[in-house]
């Protein structure tokens, strides 16, 4: 069967996305430069071009080094409807802390550049400096999350999402299980992604990821995205078989090839398809039993 649109991007996503971040940052970093010459030359000062080159360089090097943390931030403490009323506030910390050290960073870089050049780089009074530069760093932070999510729903839209689907209309409904009988789990799920349905046993996923509203199947490498949470759609599944390994993680133990200790007791489980997924402490002594 031909690969889709978004099958095909897979194998260059991780590149095409670090290009992006580099080609929007050095394209920023020309623009601000020409405006700042331009700025200079209004006012009548004499400045040479390095200086400039060497003011939105150093800015847009620590902020392109900060996208992945901005994004790892954003998966601690995800953004949605769900979670914003909660997480709101740690972004709001987030921004304070990105712009401390986006200054830091740049003014560091800036003190480098100018005793290259045999010269001395002033930034002024801190308190009153970095208070201007917050207020643009607060906007380029939102900036980041808005184009994040904004791709996050992009990808989504072309991946298309999966559903479990529906018993087919008319059935019967099932009589209720005696109080005392186990719960019934379905040993297959069909679902549907890309206009194209899949049948999926339920021993075929590897782990499973929440991912916000959504939880993230890893099925003999393929991915599958189900709007479920990861806390629901365990409880379909074998406890005896699949554990929950992490805040946002679950395993199937028969997946698990080596379980590798971290420092601080958290483990990194190496799965058998050659994936990596993390085990925090809290889980790792229920991962032993």
């Amino acid at each position: 069967m031909p690969k889709n649109l978004f099958e095909r991007y897979q194998p260059y996503r991780r590149r095409a996305e670090i290009a992006f971040w580099v080609i929007v940052m050095a394209l920023q970093a020309v623009f601000n430069t020409a405006v700042a010459v331009v700025d200079a030359g209004k006012l009548g000062r004499e400045v040479p071009l390095w200086q400039p080159v060497a003011w939105e360089l150093s800015s847009h090097l620590v902020l392109l080094a900060l996208v992945p943390a901005v994004f790892a931030f954003e998966r601690r403490f995800p953004l949605n409807l769900a979670t914003l009323g909660r997480n709101w506030a740690w972004h709001l910390a987030g921004s304070v802390v990105f712009s401390l050290v986006h200054v830091a960073g740049m003014v560091a870089l800036r003190h480098l550049v100018y005793a290259l050049a045999g010269s001395q780089y002033d930034f002024g009074p801190w308190g009153e400096k970095w208070f201007y530069e917050y207020l643009k760093d607060v906007r380029t932070y939102a900036l980041f999350l808005v184009t994040l999510l904004g791709y996050r729903l992009f990808m989504l839209r072309l991946q298309g999402e999966a559903r479990v689907l529906d018993a087919p209309e008319g059935a019967a409904e099932p009589a209720p299980p005696a109080p005392e009988a186990a719960p019934q789990r379905p040993e297959r799920f069909l679902v549907r992604k890309l206009r194209r349905e899949f049948l999926i046993a339920a021993s075929d996923i590897d782990w499973l990821q929440a991912q916000g509203n959504y939880v993230g199947l890893r099925v003999n490498g393929h991915d599958y995205l189900l709007r479920a949470t990861l806390t629901d759609f365990l409880a379909q599944l074998d406890p005896a078989r699949y554990a929950r390994v992490h805040r946002s993680y679950a395993a199937n133990l028969d997946r698990v090839a080596e379980i590798e200790p971290l420092d601080g007791g958290d483990a990194r489980l190496h799965m058998r398809d050659g994936t990596q997924i993390p085990c925090s402490r809290r889980y790792r002594d229920a991962l032993r039993a």
